[in-house]
């Protein structure tokens, strides 16, 4: 912006300041801003000599980047003379040159060796179509049915047939024992199939068949299919009907309910407790075709050992679990893990004591077993007290061989179908004779 200032007024003329003077001769007409800084500089260096203005020296040039260019390439272009070999040295010239082909031809092969690997590992790392093999596919079907578990499976269902108080009739053993390992096959391939997605994010069952993509879904469902189907129908035709509507309702509670509660809730525990008590009920159903207190006491001892089994196994897998996302009570209510795992250690030893007041045991039954699950239970409170790996994974361990042992104890100790009817027969003759007596 300008600063205007008409200088019109006649009282400057007498005015004994110089700048007065000098803007009285530039009197009628208009000063701008400009103008009166140039008047205060004239000002400034007539009468202040020490503050006059000083030439700052001039900076030296700047050198061009194309004058740098040249220079590189001249320097580039300077020729190193090599001076000539002594003759000292003439000696051993090819033994040299030997060790330096060697050395040359071992970083070549240790170069090529990275590279090589460097190429497969990113191979490896790109997506590619899983070829399935004849001769693969048995493995594969091995581990989409969990043969370890449905071994575990089969091996409960006929210990259930062992302890009926009934002679031993092998055709019907062996028919449901098959059809029993036919019905979790079936449970376990559908399980899998419904949990790829959360099962690519667990360490534990990431190399499962349909999450590497060696098994078509397709497949997987016809598998199940192919195992169910043959299954329910061998338990219900070639044992009894009850056997039959056992195994169906397994399969069911197995894929329908337990698959989809564990993303939901803690109660899936409760739920695959039920359906690992459920197998050895079915053998005893197979033997008698009858469901008795027999039948719910040895399924109230697996009931039972799935807890401590389990949670100590889960207590380990807690980052999984998480991950995957299900809801485990090892995740979600740890406190309540160890509280479980404990109490149902305790109701081994009640369970194991109940046997011979069912009549299915002797009395021995209940003595013989009682360190084992006094050792389980002392491990259960180990367990709750220190919440530790350590103290989970000697429960777990500890688990894998005390039910068996439990249940053989348990055969040992079974009573012997001619007691029982030989009992039967007095309990018989005596309410004959009670009859005769009150009969006129």
């Amino acid at each position: 912006g300008f600063f205007v200032w008409p200088l019109r007024s006649p009282g400057t003329r007498h005015s004994p300041c110089q700048v007065l003077h000098l803007c009285q001769a530039a009197s009628n007409r208009v000063i701008t801003f400009q103008y009166f800084n140039f008047l205060k500089r004239m000002y400034v260096t007539q009468y202040n000599k020490d503050l006059s203005q000083r030439a700052k020296p001039k900076s030296d040039p700047l050198v061009s980047p194309l004058h740098e260019l040249q220079q590189l390439d001249q320097e580039r272009k300077v020729i190193h003379k090599i001076g000539p070999i002594p003759a000292v040295h003439q000696a051993w010239p090819e033994t040299s040159r030997r060790n330096e082909l060697r050395e040359g031809k071992s970083a070549a092969e240790t170069e090529g060796s990275g590279t090589a690997a460097r190429a497969e590992a990113k191979e490896d790392r790109q997506w590619k179509e899983m070829k399935l093999h004849l001769e693969e596919l048995p493995g594969i079907l091995a581990r989409l049915s969990k043969i370890k578990l449905t071994a575990l499976v089969v091996s409960t269902a006929s210990a259930g047939f062992a302890m009926a108080p009934v002679p031993f009739h092998l055709p019907c053993f062996l028919l449901a024992s098959l059809g029993t390992g036919l019905a979790s096959c079936a449970a376990n391939s559908i399980n899998q199939f419904f949990e790829v997605p959360f099962d690519s994010n667990m360490n534990r069952t990431k190399n499962r068949p349909l999450v590497r993509g060696q098994l078509s879904p397709l497949l997987a469902v016809c598998f199940a299919a192919s195992c169910g189907i043959p299954g329910i129908a061998l338990l219900t035709l070639g044992v009894n009907p009850l056997t039959g509507a056992l195994g169906a309702f397994n399969i069911f509670l197995y894929t329908c309910c337990y698959t989809p509660l564990k993303r939901m809730s803690i109660a899936n525990t409760w739920v695959g407790a039920v359906v690992g008590a459920i197998p050895p009920v079915m053998g005893w159903t197979a033997a008698t075709g009858t469901l008795d207190a027999g039948a719910l006491l040895l399924g109230g001892i697996l009931y039972s050992w799935q807890f401590p089994h389990f949670n100590a196994l889960s207590w380990g897998l807690r980052e999984d679990y998480s991950r995957g996302g299900y809801c485990m009570m090892s995740v979600t209510h740890p406190g309540l893990c160890r509280r479980v795992a404990l109490r149902h250690c305790l109701a081994l030893i009640g369970l194991s004591t109940v046997a011979p007041v069912l009549d299915i045991t002797t009395w021995t039954f209940p003595i013989i077993s009682l360190p084992i699950n006094l050792y389980i239970s002392y491990l259960g409170f180990r367990f709750y007290r220190d919440a530790d790996r350590s103290s989970s994974r000697k429960l777990f361990f500890c688990s894998l061989w005390h039910l068996p042992m439990l249940l053989l104890v348990m055969f040992t100790c079974k009573k012997s179908v001619l007691e029982k009817e030989d009992k039967g027969d007095l309990l018989g003759e005596s309410h004959g004779r009670a009859m005769e007596i009150r009969l006129p």
